[in-house]
Order: structure tokens, then sequence, then C-alpha cells
């Protein structure tokens, strides 16, 4: 153990969890964990999706109910709700946001706690402590914003200070970077580490590795709902894979040795609507990955949408296998063969309520074997979708559970296998692997292959440079709307990608 852990140990915990378990019908989420969190420490949660961490911080932070007991500061609490939890000053930032859409940075801040005066909301009041509250954060965010009309990042950093609200013992963040940029990344860890110096307990969730080191002190590992060890936050690359999963670290990318065919993609031009894509060339062959990297809001996810027609084109052109092409809906373009993965799985891929194989079936209920005249035939699209499923990885057993149920990982599976729902031969790919694991990733990068190696297209639109890089045979750099470079072999590493990323 070194000094800094000793140093760690040495304190008085801010939380623990004695024996805490959880079961469903037929799966045990969480089987007698222990686990503590230190005043002034980052104690990071790894594991697969699916391993126990969302069920443990539910937990912790009043959303849920199990067994065991939960101790703060030395007393033991019998959590009743989100908001009592928050009362004794464990507050969460979780992964899906618990932001009313319709209404204001400033009245979503003070949803529950709203200040009144003579029976009157106070206004006023809310805007200015909500102005003074983003400020202090550091946040450009207008507190009369409706939070519909913010960017996805945005909205992060309104449920980070919503979190910031209450007095902290304990902090939880679940992948609060996964949809921040790196100048936003940066001003979030600081706010880590001012907290941290405030001797707030705080417990952190992320799959991007090179994130937990930067900012982590111990980190403990679940295993299918079990504790497997808690080690220092500095501990290497494969070991700490190898305790996530109980394997040997594999090669997470695979070799793909194909010879790219036919133009299947050619966008020349391109100008969309919102304003976010001005003038961008590019082209994408069968049996070849081609990936776009750029920042947040360079436009790069707005070329994928504009071929899927989700993103209304101004100017350019679109020639899809030789020919012209503008999609006006989505089903155009599937019917064309063009499939788009969306980046926001929870609010335009799945049907959270609907059962996996609704999801699956949805986009194919015009064609054979589901389809059977005006009657969906339940016989066939029961054995269909569990032959997809399978392709993905996806448990077949458990395709009539609801998407909502399942981890980030499986749910990507399910959007993953749409994509098989019928002949395709140009995958549009936005964000793939957010917010899964190495393992799901890795067999995600297979299907990838399996793909590209009967012959299919790639467009590969990635925040993650590691990915992009190692999977893409051509790398287009996106910047302010355009495209800022053309790499390929040797040129695609990381010092010239991002040399690219700015003028």
């Amino acid at each position: 153990m070194n000094m800094a852990v000793q140093a760690l140990a040495a304190r008085t915990p801010r939380l623990q969890c004695r024996g805490i378990g959880k079961r469903y019908p037929g799966v045990v989420a969480l089987d007698d964990v222990n686990f503590e969190v230190l005043p002034g420490e980052v104690h990071v949660l790894f594991g697969e999706n699916g391993a126990g961490k969302s069920t443990l911080i539910s937990i912790i932070a009043g959303a849920n109910k199990g067994d065991g007991k939960l101790m703060l500061d030395g007393r033991e609490v019998d959590l009743q709700s989100v908001q009592h939890a928050r009362s004794l000053g464990i507050s969460a930032v979780f992964q899906e946001f618990s932001l009313v859409p319709q209404m204001s940075v400033a009245d979503n801040l003070f949803l529950g706690a709203e200040k009144t005066h003579g029976g009157r909301l106070a206004r006023g009041e809310m805007q200015r402590k909500a102005r003074e509250a983003l400020d202090s954060l550091g946040f450009d965010i207008d507190p009369h914003t409706l939070v519909q009309d913010l960017t996805r990042g945005e909205q992060q950093m309104v449920e980070i200070c919503k979190a910031f609200q209450h007095e902290l013992s304990v902090l939880i963040l679940d992948e609060p970077t996964a949809s921040l940029t790196e100048n936003e990344k940066d001003k979030l860890f600081a706010l880590v580490r001012k907290a941290k110096a405030n001797g707030v307990g705080i417990i952190y969730i992320s799959h991007r590795m090179h994130e937990l080191q930067e900012i982590g002190d111990r980190m403990t590992i679940l295993r299918d709902g079990r504790l497997v060890a808690t080690v220092p936050a500095s501990i290497g690359h494969d070991d700490l894979v190898e305790l996530m999963t109980g394997r040997q670290v594999e090669q997470v990318y695979p070799h793909m040795d194909t010879l790219p065919g036919k133009e299947v993609l050619r966008i020349s031009g391109l100008h969309t609507r919102s304003g976010l894509v001005c003038g961008a060339d590019l082209t994408v062959r069968a049996g070849e990955i081609v990936g776009i990297a750029g920042l947040v809001g360079c436009g790069k996810s707005e070329v994928g949408r504009a071929c899927f027609g989700v993103e209304r084109i101004a100017a350019g052109e679109i020639l899809y296998k030789g020919q012209p092409f503008v999609a006006r809906h989505p089903q155009e373009a599937l019917r064309a063969g063009i499939f788009y993965l969306t980046s926001d799985r929870k609010n335009e891929g799945l049907l959270l309520q609907h059962a996996c194989r609704d999801n699956l079936s949805l986009s194919a209920l015009h064609r054979k074997p589901v389809a059977r005249g005006w009657w969906l035939h339940k016989g066939s699209e029961r054995s269909w979708s569990a032959e997809l499923a399978e392709r993905v990885g996806f448990p077949s057993a458990r395709l009539d559970r609801n998407a909502h149920e399942f981890s980030g990982g499986n749910q990507q599976k399910v959007l993953l296998a749409k994509g098989l729902t019928q002949p395709t031969d140009l995958y549009i790919f936005d964000e793939p692997t957010v917010g899964v694991d190495v393992t799901t990733r890795a067999a995600i990068y297979r299907f990838f292959k399996e793909l590209c190696e009967a012959g299919a297209a790639i467009l590969l639109i990635s925040s993650d440079l590691s990915e992009v890089m190692n999977l893409s045979r051509r790398l287009y750099v996106m910047r302010e709307g355009q495209v800022a470079a053309e790499l390929t072999g040797s040129d695609i590493n990381e010092q010239s990608v991002l040399s690219h990323f700015f003028e």
C-alpha cells in the first residue's frame, strides 16, 4: 500500500456500505458488498455494464432500497428518498438526467425547493441565485433558458450545478464527462478538486480509463454484483481490465484486412439549415471504415444525421451508390439501405418502456419474416429477433424485458441489432460506445469488422480519439462545420489529429 493510500485509510469514512445486497426476480444485482468513501477522496467505482455499479449508487443516493447498512459519518442512516439523502448531504449526478425539459434552468435548479414570498414563487430571487450558482461554477448558461433548448453538455452542467446547490458530504458522479468538451471536463475536475479540499467524499464512475488516474485516489472493482478488489487508482490498464472481466486483456481493436470497393457515399459542399455544417466534403467506400473526429459542435454528428434525413440540407450534394440522394425522412433512408445509430440512445434510439424484441422489429414491421401481409407474425418475429440478438452478443432469452431494465452496453447492442433488420449498404455510427465498458467495446468493434468484411461501408463518428484512430482506414477531421484534414496511414496519430482541431 503506497503512502497516499495509507493516509486515506487513516481517516474516518465519510460513507460506509456494509453487506449491501439487492435482488430482483431471477437476478442478484448486488451480493454482500462492502464499500467506503473517505473525506477528501475520489473513490472510483469500476466494472462492466451490469456489474452492479448503478444499483449501488442508486441505493446510496436514496433512489432505491437494498439489504445491509449505510453509515454516514459513523451514524447509521435509513434513506427514504433522494430528497432525504440530499438533506443529509448525499447528492448524485446520474448518467440519466433528472431535468424537466419544458422548465427553465432556474426552475430546475430549485425544483422541490422553490423560493416563495407571501405564498407566491419568488422568480426574481430564484433567477438571481441561479445566476450566482452557475457563475460560481464557471458555467456560462442563461438561467432563463428552457432546458430543452440546451445542448446535452449544457444539460450535464445544469445537473452538476443542482448537485452543488446542497451542503455536500458525499457527491456521486456517474459518467459525468460523457457529454462534455475537454474544456468543460477541465472545469468539472477543478470543481471535484475543490470539493475534495473541503472534505467531500466523491464516488466517481467512468469507463474512460485515462480519466481514472487523473482524478481518482482509490478504485473498487465490481463484477457480477460482487466486490472483486479495492486498489490504488494508479493500477495498470491490463491489470484493471483483468480484475474487471476475470480474463486477461485481449486486443481490443481487431485487425481488418479488407480492400475498399466501390464508392457508396460521396458528400460534396454540404451545408445544413442549422448552420453547423458549412461546406463539408467526404467519401466512403464499400468494405472500409471512414472516421470523423472533431470537437463538440464541429458538425461531425450533423453530417451523419443529414445523410439519414434527420438534419435538413440547405445546399450541397449527397451521392449514394452513385445517385443523388436526399432523405426527407429516416424511413426513406432505411429503405434505401442506410442505417444510422444515434448518439442519444435514450431519447432517439430506443423505446425504453417497451420490450427489446419490440425495439428490434420496429424498423422492419413492413418486411418478412415479421410481416405477413397486414399481420404481424409473432412466431417468426420471436425466432428472427433471437437470431439478430445473438449476432451482437445480446442475451436472446431476455428479449421480452423492457429496454430500460438493461445496462447501457446491452441497450447499445439492441440498437446495433436494429441495423441488421434489413439489407444495409451504409452504416453511420454516431458515438457507438458512449457509456459502455471495454468488453462491450471489443464486441462492438468485432461487429464492425464483420460488417466491413461482408462489404458494408461504415462512417464512424466519434469523440473517442483512440477509437476513431484505431478503427479508421481514412480519417476526416472537422472544424467549424468544414473538413479541416483527411488523414491516412501513419498520419492518423494523436498529434496530427489534435493539431487540426484548432486553427
